[in-house]
């Protein structure tokens, strides 16, 4: 981990129960792999502490931000199989799936115990998540309607906006 990213406050997987973590991504055919403590995380697209992603593993550091575990899941969620099929370390996607993506894991986020959508919003927008209406929140509440119907459109989540527990396929 390097010295700027000590300093930014967000909640570590450390605080989280890694089975509530498992038991979510289960539906998904995502394994949370736990790496050592300053082991390299295989798989991180961005190092230090990001999460990995190589097949349907998630790999993760109890010093590994959950914002950073639930995007790198929500990434395996919204690829189609072709990309889900040769994933190693890059999700790769586009603009309307990176939407989704961060869409999705402040939904999924509701459903770890001790965490939730406006923490996760927090979390993102302390570690530098950028959206045009300045805050993840109000990107949220505001202007996510084209992630929402990006997820619909994959059946990714319902009419409700709640995760419909299935793969893109």
């Amino acid at each position: 981990m390097t010295e700027n990213t000590q300093m930014i406050n967000v909640t570590r997987c450390a605080e989280l129960d890694t089975n509530a973590l498992q038991n979510l991504l289960t539906p998904y055919n995502i394994n949370v792999e736990l790496i050592a403590a300053r082991e390299a995380i295989p798989g991180s697209f961005w190092g230090d502490e990001e999460a990995g992603l190589i097949d349907n593993r998630l790999l993760i550091r109890l010093d590994t931000p959950v914002h950073s575990a639930l995007h790198e899941a929500c990434h395996y969620i919204c690829m189609d199989q072709f990309r889900r099929d040769k994933l190693h370390t890059d999700a790769g996607g586009g603009y309307d799936e990176e939407n989704g993506v961060c869409y999705l894991q402040i939904l999924l986020s509701n459903q770890l115990p001790g965490i939730n959508p406006k923490q996760m919003m927090n979390d993102m927008d302390a570690w530098g998540y950028s959206f045009r209406l300045g805050s993840t929140q109000e990107w949220f509440m505001f202007d996510a309607k084209d992630a929402a119907n990006w997820l619909k459109q994959y059946n990714l989540i319902d009419t409700q906006n709640m995760p419909t527990w299935k793969l893109r396929i």
